[in-house]
């Protein structure tokens, strides 16, 4: 039997790991970490109240005994602040390193991205051996890459420790809907007016061809994860590519080609005026990522995701939609318009 700690447990992959390690035999408990203890008390699953972002947190008492610790707290604002979420993800990770490594925990499974990949094709898959160097201009792709040269030395000192890196594409689930439009789109963006018969074309732009994964079917793969002897990356994503034409074809919406740079002119002056949460540095890098190839998760992990990218976007859009949420402080629902 083993006890589990995860950080970041009440947000979008932390509720889907959280509730999959409640319902494992093979794990004896789960200790969730949150800046807010929540209501929701799944089974076999105790909260604490940490701040990763504060020196004075105390990570070696919530440590003590873990079989593993599922590393997935991450803050995507403020963008207009990058020192501020710099003090969370990277300073605050590096807090958790360094509390596994003296609490003598013996596995470390932490939530990359590809985000973290540096600029790669659209065409063709590449696998984990792709660097990760991130694209400098986003704030979010600077600090992952920054944490994987930290693991990488953390992994050259610290050899007793097993360290998984989970790189997943984009994650959505019903329940993330109204936290996501509130990171992305702002908290007053109307969830109604995703629906297809509203929008007047679906805007292609050259370069915006991305993956997609369920949360659930991520969370899937840090069980596997954490419950083997395996070490190092997997990359995580369902098929197919999310590009222009499929969200076409699934929403009955026609496309029109639109420059990037007039797309990325109207998000940088949302963003310059504050109207819009997402950064148009955001934007340059998702123009930038690579595809991702999940053979070793499939061989290896025997990883396989149940739904497809086109099931996960139309699960996610009906919850954007209905403000659908959870009863967790960054999950919570919130239907505007």
């Amino acid at each position: 039997m083993s006890r589990i700690v995860v950080t970041g447990a009440t947000g979008n992959v932390g509720t889907s790991v959280v509730r999959l390690l409640s319902e494992d035999p093979e794990v004896d408990s789960v200790l969730g970490l949150a800046r807010r203890v929540p209501e929701w008390s799944p089974p076999k699953t105790q909260w604490s109240a940490v701040d990763l972002s504060s020196e004075q947190a105390d990570l070696g008492k919530e440590f003590a005994g873990a079989d593993a610790v599922v590393h997935l707290a991450w803050a995507f604002q403020p963008t207009h602040d990058p020192a501020a979420t710099w003090r969370t993800n990277v300073l605050g990770s590096i807090r958790v390193f360094e509390a596994v490594a003296a609490a003598g925990v013996p596995a470390l499974v932490h939530a990359s991205s590809v985000g973290a990949y540096s600029p790669g094709p659209k065409d063709e898959a590449v696998d984990e051996s792709w660097p990760t160097h991130g694209w400098p201009d986003a704030a979010y792709c600077r600090e992952k890459a920054y944490l994987e040269r930290t693991l990488d030395i953390f992994e050259r000192d610290h050899a007793e420790v097993r360290v998984v890196r989970m790189r997943p594409a984009f994650l959505f689930k019903r329940e993330s809907a109204s936290e996501q439009r509130r990171i992305f789109g702002g908290r007053f963006l109307p969830g109604p007016l995703a629906r297809p018969e509203l929008l007047p074309f679906l805007p292609d732009i050259p370069g915006l061809r991305v993956q997609a994964l369920h949360t659930d079917d991520a969370a899937k793969a840090y069980r596997l994860a954490i419950h083997s002897d395996l070490r190092g990356a997997f990359n995580l994503a369902a098929e197919p590519p999310v590009d222009a034409e499929l969200l076409g074809e699934m929403l009955g919406t026609r496309r029109v080609r639109l420059p990037r740079t007039a797309a990325r002119s109207a998000l940088a002056a949302a963003w310059g005026l504050h109207l819009l949460p997402a950064s148009p540095h955001l934007f340059d890098a998702v123009l930038r990522l690579p595809l991702m190839d999940c053979t070793r998760a499939r061989t290896e992990l025997r990883w396989n995701p149940e739904h497809t990218a086109n099931e996960v976007l139309e699960e996610f859009l009906k919850g954007f939609q209905q403000g659908a949420g959870a009863s967790t402080e960054p999950l919570r629902g919130r239907k505007v318009g």
